[in-house]
């Protein structure tokens, strides 16, 4: 496991909603054209915005009392965020502490470098990382050219046609996800890995698990909140860098849990097996109520698995809570997510050992998420960490 200090980092997404009415389309950046050639230029047009709207707040601030108390965490913000600058700016990345740094939250403007630098779609040496973006994206390209050359009638029926199913169904009511434009990025990304991976093809739940990959890219390019932005507005260039840096890491963290999707899906079987276990040994009165009740794990924790918890909580606290997975490796989102899995089931002990097997099920299956921010997700994220440390060496516990 990485974890560095547990300082918890302010969100300025607050600010930002009231700057905009949620019924703008959005606005590219001025620079977002450099910024697909070259990321880095985001830390510089961030450092100017910030300067600047430190300078527009210091007034509004002084005049709230408390004035110590928010510069102080302004404070942590910057310290924070000047770590992170240091790390991913130099010449070669320290990706031990880049992981350290990220366990605890990776500032928002910053993702869009952080993320493909954890996973390994960006190389750590920053003299080739430009030329690596950009042949990576040209051969997404070639392959998405490739794949759709013949239309719909060169396509494998049985795939797209799920594919066209969930696809609107994806992030419902969000309308960045309502759009046509990122539907049809979506149906691309998701039908070009399906036919790359013959051993899965697609299973219901990757398209939700593109999703915070999208989001987090797009706001690279965007002034705006990406769940309201009109993607229409994208020229062809940035629409295309996007999908591709979509799709590649979206590969890469499936590449480490594809026994989620192959035949039988036997890597969430496993992990819905090993949280029951693992459950009865953190909270046993509640291992032993739904035993009593007759609720398997199965009925509620496989989608608990297949979409890693993304059914539960929103994309914003997805987001947050993949800064830490990806913190510590793609083997987090199967090894890890057990435990948070685990530590989410748990937090509601006491109100489901108060209820019948109907009331747990209908209660797990729409919990009380809506209002949960980065605070929730770390606490829980904690709680997860407590769990491993104490469990995940010691596998005699577990039944054989």
């Amino acid at each position: 496991m990485v974890i560095g200090e547990m300082e918890s980092e302010m969100d300025d997404r607050a600010a930002t909603h009231t700057a905009k009415p949620r019924y703008e389309q959005g606005s590219l950046r001025e620079d977002a054209d450099e910024i697909v050639n070259d990321p880095l230029r985001l830390i510089h047009r961030q450092s100017d915005k910030t300067s600047s709207k430190s300078r527009s707040n210091s007034v509004v601030e002084s005049l709230q009392g408390d004035t110590e108390k928010l510069m102080r965490e302004r404070s942590i913000r910057t310290n924070r965020r000047t770590r992170f600058i240091n790390c991913i700016t130099r010449d070669d990345v320290d990706i031990a502490q880049l992981r350290k740094l990220a366990w605890n939250g990776v500032p928002e403007d910053l993702r869009p470098l952080v993320w493909p630098l954890l996973l390994g779609y960006l190389p750590l040496p920053k003299a080739t990382r430009t030329s690596t973006l950009a042949r990576k994206r040209r051969e997404y390209a070639s392959l998405a050219e490739t794949t759709f050359s013949r239309g719909r009638e060169g396509l494998d029926q049985q795939i797209w046609h799920q594919i066209e199913i969930d696809v609107p169904r994806t992030r419902p009511g969000v309308r960045l996800w309502m759009q046509g434009c990122t539907q049809r990025s979506l149906e691309r990304i998701l039908y070009v890995w399906a036919i790359r991976h013959p051993a899965s093809g697609y299973v219901q739940g990757i398209n939700d698990l593109a999703t915070p990959f999208f989001q987090v890219f797009l706001s690279a390019y965007i002034d705006t909140d990406p769940e309201d932005f009109d993607t229409a507005l994208l020229t062809d260039n940035i629409r295309m860098a996007v999908e591709a840096d979509t799709f590649w890491c979206l590969s890469r963290l499936l590449d480490g849990i594809q026994d989620n999707y192959i035949a039988g899906q036997p890597g969430i079987h496993r992990s819905v097996k090993r949280m029951a276990e693992l459950v009865a040994r953190i909270d046993a009165p509640l291992a032993a109520h739904l035993e009593l009740e007759n609720v398997e794990f199965m009925q509620f924790a496989f989608r608990w698995m297949n979409c890693l918890l993304m059914r539960e909580i929103s994309v914003q606290n997805t987001i947050r809570m993949w800064d830490t997975y990806l913190a510590e490796g793609t083997d987090a989102f199967s090894q890890f997510h057990l435990y948070v899995c685990s530590a989410f089931l748990v937090r509601w002990s006491k109100k489901l050992q108060e209820m019948d097997f109907q009331g747990i099920i209908m209660f797990l299956q729409s919990l009380p998420t809506q209002d949960w921010t980065d605070h929730e997700i770390e606490m829980l994220l904690s709680e997860a960490f407590v769990h491993y440390s104490t469990w995940h060496n010691a596998q005699s516990h577990f039944g054989k």
